[in-house]
């Protein structure tokens, strides 16, 4: 009689107790598994984030140079900023941004236009736009709502 007690003791799960951790493991792979897609999205985003660094710096270095943003862009009328904006944009272009643009904007300041390159999950329209303001010598940069990687959530 002992031997069949101990028997039962040594049988192991339940189908039901199996199926039942196999359902958990799912409901937490259906929550994990969106959420680290746009964990991986927002990093790869980060490249062309960084991207503008370097334009940034040179359209804040014209401004103070010049007191006025509105010559710091590619078609400035001053060859040497025209230049130096457009190898900063140039300087921009990475395997995941296809292109870095400056332009003028209405507040007297600048525009920076960042398009990333359409590849893993993230698209050609989710552009980083920054809108600098001018004041008090120096940029004020801040991103603008009709970015499309602030309507998509990835910035």
């Amino acid at each position: 009689m002992n031997t069949l007690s101990m028997n039962k003791a040594q049988q192991g799960f339940t189908l039901i107790e199996l199926m039942i951790v196999v359902a958990i493991i799912g409901i937490l792979a259906s929550i994990a598994i969106p959420a680290y897609q746009t964990y991986t999205k927002k990093a790869r985003f980060t490249e062309v984030t960084l991207a503008t660094a370097g334009v940034k710096i040179a359209v804040e270095v014209c401004s103070q140079e010049h007191d006025d943003p509105t010559l710091c862009s590619a078609g400035s009328t001053d060859p040497a900023t025209a230049a130096a904006i457009t190898a900063a944009e140039t300087g921009a272009v990475t395997a995941t941004v296809a292109s870095v643009t400056v332009s003028n904007n209405s507040t007297g300041g600048a525009t920076i236009t960042a398009t990333p390159v359409a590849a893993n999950g993230i698209l050609a329209s989710d552009t980083y736009i920054l809108t600098g303001t001018y004041a008090g010598g120096k940029m004020e940069w801040v991103k603008d709502p009709t970015s499309g990687c602030v309507t998509s959530g990835i910035c």
